[in-house]
């Protein structure tokens, strides 16, 4: 069946008004080997056949027993009441509040989002709506380039290579250059970034620093010297964080970040195959107006009723392309609702316990695998929840172990090939001592 309201008839009169014979016409720039032929669709099913199909489709999803997999999304324990928040009615169907007048209860919610993500920082402002931690730490690189007027940006190869990714594509619209500085991964090195090598890659030409606390390698980086030598140039550090990681570590407000942004998956959402996920970012309060994304203030109207609305930008701000802080922002609202909600129900207390938790675990698979002959890290200094340790034919023992339901880590050859044999391995709240024993059992039969 067609899902077109027009009439041949119809169509015929629109193709002359505009001097085409067909609509094939439209699309004679388009090179034919680039053309689509047909969608290879299967024909019709039945509601019965679909949902047996469907069913079928899902039983192909592995959700392993155990694992170890981190590599910037995390399985922590999600209280029942975020889903009961989320799942409230109100709030699963609301549109973006572009209506304050009808849209105070999502207005308040994001507003206590920010509020939250700014005490977690140490921030002064806080903006919403960002897809998750690669596009927000790539939005945050622009925003530095829109406040220093550069075009130029360093970023840490300790950055996730995700978002390193995403990040280049980012940049090749608007021409900004790339210049990465190396972590050092070096034989018994630290798996950080050095301050004097940042200092030799800026320069008066570059808009901000980019780097990762904890970075992609588990091991926490001189954030301090590294704000030291970015401001020195004259540039901005953009300090891309693990939010449970700050209920021990210090706030990047306090080692001179200029721009934060971090994945908010650990924060009440589950890993879910992939998302969706919920970006964060917080800034200084001068560079507000620069801040893409949406900004919900707190305001009283003329009965001096405390209301919420959207401001300092219109809607408009992120469809007026070349003009806009960002075209890409949208409404996550809902994901920012779970972390809100995950926020409030665990409170300060329980965000250290699990950030304690996981602390413990990673050190405890360390000690074990060490202990048993199988892993060595592989690299020195401090580490937060995850560590990288080398072991022989690691990526193959990993297969292995996949095979029978069990996910020890993340293969690092898969991005730097000076890292073989090296797996990357998280823990959380939700490890156990018993998972681990299991870990250090399976790898022993995997020679």
């Amino acid at each position: 069946m067609t899902y077109s309201p027009h009439t041949d008839a119809e169509r015929a009169r629109m193709l002359e008004a505009i001097g085409v014979g067909s609509v094939d016409d439209l699309f004679d720039d388009v090179p034919p080997a680039v053309r689509a032929t047909g969608f290879g669709l299967p024909p019709p099913l039945t509601e019965q056949e679909v949902r047996a199909e469907l069913g079928r489709l899902a039983g192909r999803n592995r959700v392993p027993e155990i694992s170890f997999l981190g590599a910037g999304v995390y399985r922590h324990l999600v209280p029942a009441v975020v889903g009961e928040v989320i799942g409230r009615s109100e709030f699963a169907t609301a549109y973006t509040p572009y209506q304050p007048e009808v849209s105070q209860g999502t207005l308040q919610s994001i507003y206590e989002f920010q509020s939250l993500i700014c005490e977690l920082t140490g921030m002064e402002v806080a903006s919403a709506s960002h897809y998750d931690g690669a596009t927000a730490t790539a939005e945050a690189a622009l925003m530095a380039c829109r406040l220093t007027r550069r075009h130029r940006i360093v970023v840490s190869t300790g950055l996730n290579p995700e978002y390193r990714r995403v990040l280049r594509t980012y940049c090749s619209g608007p021409g900004v250059e790339i210049v990465e500085v190396p972590a050092d991964l070096a034989e018994g090195g630290s798996g950080t970034t050095h301050a004097d090598a940042a200092r030799q890659a800026l320069g008066d030409s570059i808009a901000c620093l980019v780097a990762q606390q904890p970075n992609f390698y588990g091991q926490l980086e001189p954030m301090s010297e590294l704000a030291e030598a970015a401001h020195g140039a004259g540039a901005q550090l953009v300090a891309v964080v693990e939010p449970v990681s700050l209920a021990l570590l210090e706030p990047p407000g306090s080692y001179g970040a200029d721009i934060v942004t971090a994945e908010g998956q650990p924060l009440g959402i589950p890993a879910s195959f992939g998302g969706p996920y919920v970006g964060l970012m917080a800034a200084r309060m001068d560079s507000v107006r620069q801040m893409p994304g949406r900004l919900v203030g707190a305001t009283r109207d003329v009965r001096n009723q405390r209301g919420y609305v959207l401001t300092l930008q219109a809607r408009e701000q992120h469809i007026r392309r070349e003009k806009a802080a960002s075209n890409i922002c949208t409404n996550q609202a809902l994901c920012a609702l779970a972390a809100t909600a995950y926020l409030i129900a665990v409170g300060p207390e329980g965000l250290r316990e699990v950030a304690v938790a996981g602390t413990t675990q990673v050190r405890h698979i360390a000690a074990a695998l060490e202990a048993a002959g199988l892993a060595e890290r592989r690299f020195t200094g401090p580490y937060f929840a995850e560590v990288a340790l080398r072991m022989p034919r690691a990526t193959a023992r990993r297969e292995a172990l996949l095979a029978r339901g069990m996910v020890a880590g993340y293969p690092l050859e898969r991005d730097e090939a000076a890292l073989a044999d090296t797996l990357l391995l998280a823990a959380t709240e939700l490890t156990t001592d018993d998972q681990v024993e299991r870990l250090v059992d399976a790898l022993q039969a995997t020679p």
